[in-house]
């Protein structure tokens, strides 16, 4: 069953899972606390990781194992575990229809968000898309990609199936900074909205010699998690769990242990069904 992302879901969408896929036995180890807590707290679990970290700082950086080996990987975790969607991204339309005979959701990095061929080849391969919302584009330009998202569809007569990934914006050289208005402003263009709480923690270029690889505040993952999830325009959730986030061979600095991920999502989940309860009468205030 092709997983359809819907705008006010009845269950949040929970993507979770290792920034890179670095091992089977480390998307094994993580994907089952995953899975009981979707049980446990209800929601949908989206597993990711990705099998090439194109946009690393450095090229002297591992990138990962290569969509060949991950695929693999993946499709064993989905005849292990029946049920389970799994996102990686993409960089380049040659990747597209390969990931897409066994890959779930389809992920267009931030860099990349408003790269047209590659949106359209996502798309019309008939799978959900998960469009990251790049850190220089204000969030009134997601009406941009959005309409993209809309013809490739049309032009295929395809339900629309995507959402939009807020991940913070830049701010000056070094740092992000989530402006939870631009949550309600991606909502208010009819899209599913997802809150990345890790990459959100970023800081870029400052966590390495020379600044080679990207540093980060993993103590503020609460903070902008429980503040995001009270805006009531989520439709779910990123976050990126590793079994040893300090010897990830990526984002080692924003990763979020299993207790750490177990601890958060025990508080937000119950959270945005609260929130999401409220009546939405913002637009009294013009």
């Amino acid at each position: 069953m092709t997983l359809h992302f819907l705008r006010r879901p009845e269950r949040p969408y929970v993507i979770a899972g290792p920034c890179m896929a670095e091992s089977l036995e480390l998307m094994q180890a993580v994907v089952q606390p995953l899975r009981q807590l979707a049980k446990e707290l209800d929601f949908d679990l989206i597993f990711k990781a990705s099998f090439d970290k194109a946009n690393r700082t450095s090229i002297h950086s591992y990138r990962g194992p290569g969509l060949e080996e991950a695929i693999r990987w993946f499709q064993r975790l989905k005849e292990e575990n029946p049920g389970l969607s799994v996102l990686t991204d993409v960089h380049e339309t040659s990747q597209v229809a390969p990931a897409a005979e066994v890959i779930d959701v389809l992920q267009i990095p931030a860099f990349l968000c408003r790269q047209t061929d590659l949106l359209v080849a996502a798309v019309q391969t008939g799978r959900a898309v998960n469009v990251k919302k790049g850190q220089f584009l204000a969030p009134e330009n997601a009406q941009h990609i959005i309409s993209k998202v809309q013809q490739a569809a049309a032009e295929r007569q395809l339900p629309l199936n995507y959402a939009l990934t807020e991940r913070g914006t830049t701010f000056g050289y070094g740092n992000l900074v989530v402006d939870m208005r631009g949550l309600k402003i991606m909502s208010d263009f009819e899209a599913p909205v997802i809150f990345d709480i890790t990459h959100s923690l970023q800081l870029p270029a400052a966590g390495g010699a020379q600044g080679e690889v990207s540093g980060g505040l993993r103590a503020f993952a609460p903070v902008l998690a429980r503040a995001a999830t009270a805006t009531g325009y989520l439709d779910g959730f990123f976050l990126e769990v590793h079994t040893d986030p300090n010897r990830a061979k990526s984002d080692a600095a924003t990763q979020l242990g299993v207790e750490q991920a177990s601890t958060l999502l025990r508080q937000i989940v119950p959270l945005w069904r609260n929130v999401r309860s409220l009546p939405k009468q913002d637009n009294i205030y013009g």
